[in-house]
């Protein structure tokens, strides 16, 4: 997996390094603000390629406020296929937002203080490469209460509204299913119906799946 890293801080941008290193990953660049970036994607797109994934702190130099997350906006803008990973301290709920909304998968935004594991946080990489979106539980939570309310949501059942908000995290429903103490059968069938209450017809030329956590999220789009 080719990675590039945007990371202000010095000791946990090398530590990215030498660690996704260390697994035999590719790491394409490592940089400490939005501007250089953007300039070093750009780079990569017009000679050896674009990265599988670009890890992104949210709140970079010179403000430390969201250009992070811009320069993530602007490069999902320009490469729609390009996996792009939130990395921070922070939830930012107005960029973010937006950032979900371009659709598509290959998202994901976890918080620094919550990623306990290394492994999970190397199997959330290979996820958002794989074109899947991957979210904290706290992102969620926040991105959920700055949401207006819609609809077709409200048509969801409590154990259907539980599920989607795991299908958010990037659960798999094998996953799911072993959270909620439920049979993968049981858990096809709620995520069967969440897509027909949420009118996401199985010919749609774009990933329910995807399509349905963009709902949650962005219920007014």
């Amino acid at each position: 997996m080719r990675v590039m890293i945007a990371e202000d801080s010095v000791i946990l941008r090398d530590g990215l390094v030498a660690l996704l290193t260390r697994r035999g990953h590719d790491v394409v660049g490592a940089v400490g603000d939005a501007s250089a970036l953007v300039d070093r994607v750009a780079a990569l797109a017009d000679g050896p390629g674009l990265p599988d994934v670009v890890v992104v702190d949210v709140r970079m130099p010179p403000t430390f406020s969201d250009e992070g997350l811009r320069g993530a906006l602007a490069l999902r803008a320009r490469h729609p296929g390009l996996g792009v990973l939130l990395f921070s301290q922070y939830v930012e709920t107005r960029f973010a937002s937006e950032l979900l909304a371009g659709g598509a998968g290959g998202l994901g935004y976890l918080l620094k203080d919550r990623v306990a594991d290394v492994a999970d946080f190397l199997v959330a990489l290979e996820r958002i490469a794989d074109g899947q979106t991957v979210l904290d539980p706290e992102v969620v939570t926040q991105l959920m209460g700055a949401a207006p309310v819609d609809r077709g949501l409200a048509r969801l059942s409590v154990r259907e509204r539980e599920v989607l908000e795991l299908m958010a995290q990037g659960r798999s429903n094998g996953a799911i299913a072993e959270q909620m103490v439920l049979t993968y059968g049981a858990v096809e069938k709620h995520v069967t119906s969440i897509f027909a209450k949420l009118d996401l017809a199985p010919d749609s030329g774009d990933h329910r799946r995807v399509l349905a956590v963009l709902r949650l999220l962005q219920p007014g789009r």
